[in-house]
């Protein structure tokens, strides 16, 4: 991938709401061709989709996050694709990873409440046949996503005093 396209695809990742127009003026290069370069990262499934960053605890509707530990047993000529495929189809999981480590497979779920993630652990998630064990973390309070601080830092609100 040439030098342009990454700078591009920097730019936008720190805000994809940003204009060709903006980033070819940031980069010094014609529109056209950031326009391009835009269209053929989208084509090539190199920008898969552009969505914001949001602090649900700001929101009202709260959303239960749990993160999964998942040791598997690889299958015969697929290894991991074949489960983390099986895994990634349920509604619930919003991410899959593959890992090193102690366990295969790190597994981001969404519930509306603590339950709904138990449930779904022990009734989809553990019963598959491959899985060996599952070990179950929830999300407590993120202070920062995808590089982004969640939660703002008050200032100092005493007066200055000077002599």
């Amino acid at each position: 991938m040439d030098d342009k396209k990454l700078k591009v695809l920097e730019l936008l990742k720190e805000d994809a709401r940003r204009s060709p127009q903006l980033i070819a003026t940031m980069l010094g290069q014609p529109q056209n061709e950031v326009e391009q370069a835009i269209a053929e990262l989208e084509q090539e499934h190199v920008i898969v989709k552009y969505a914001p960053v949001i602090n649900w605890s700001k929101v009202d509707d709260q959303k239960v996050t749990a993160l999964i530990e998942v040791q598997i047993t690889p299958e015969r000529g697929r290894g991991f694709e074949g489960i983390a495929e099986r895994i990634y189809l349920y509604p619930e999981v919003k991410s899959v990873y593959l890992m090193s480590g102690a366990y295969d497979l790190l597994v981001e779920v969404e519930g509306r409440t603590l339950n709904e993630v138990a449930n779904f652990v022990s009734s989809k998630l553990s019963p598959i046949d491959s899985v060996l064990s599952t070990k179950t973390f929830f999300i407590l309070k993120k202070y920062k996503q995808d590089g982004i601080i969640l939660e703002e830092k008050e200032g100092d609100q005493r007066l200055l005093v000077t002599p």
